[in-house]
């Protein structure tokens, strides 16, 4: 095996019992760093601290990475203009906040004989938010309501 020290030094290749040795002479750990390799890597350390450290590491990088959500706004045919823009700003914000949006237009009653207002309903959806996201999944029918999925780019 190939034997690093505790201090990066690089001892060549050695045998077990004298990796075993130095390890020992040290107070330290013998640790197989890469088993693949050819002859297997080992080094000199402190075991103990090894591992706190990659664990520490696995913490970071948990911490950096961004969750992506879905985000529900939740829509019926013949909302007035103002609820409209109300709901849009507020899809604005979850996109911009860079959480995925699904949009639910819900049908009521005499409403399901007009679906396709409600297709217009998402075309303008659609059409306001051309230039700052993306249809994820086109609008489709599912039962009562029709669903929309809109990422941002």
């Amino acid at each position: 095996m190939r034997l690093i020290g505790h201090d990066g030094a690089n001892f060549g290749v050695v045998d077990r019992e004298t990796a075993l040795k130095k390890a020992e002479e040290v107070g330290l750990d013998l640790v197989e760093i890469s088993p693949n390799a050819d002859p297997p890597v080992c080094k000199v350390l402190d075991f103990g601290k090894y591992k706190y450290e990659e664990q520490k590491k696995k913490n970071e990088a948990r911490k950096k990475q961004k969750v992506i959500e879905v985000k529900e706004i939740k829509l019926r045919p013949n909302i007035d203009d103002h609820d409209y823009d109300v709901k849009m700003r507020a899809m604005r914000r979850f996109l911009e906040e860079g959480d995925k949006v699904k949009v639910t237009l819900r049908f009521r009653g005499r409403e399901m004989a007009h679906m396709e207002l409600g297709y217009q309903l998402l075309q303008r959806v659609k059409a306001d938010f051309e230039s700052g996201a993306k249809v994820e999944q086109e609008p489709r029918s599912e039962g009562r309501q029709i669903v929309m999925v809109v990422a941002p780019r």
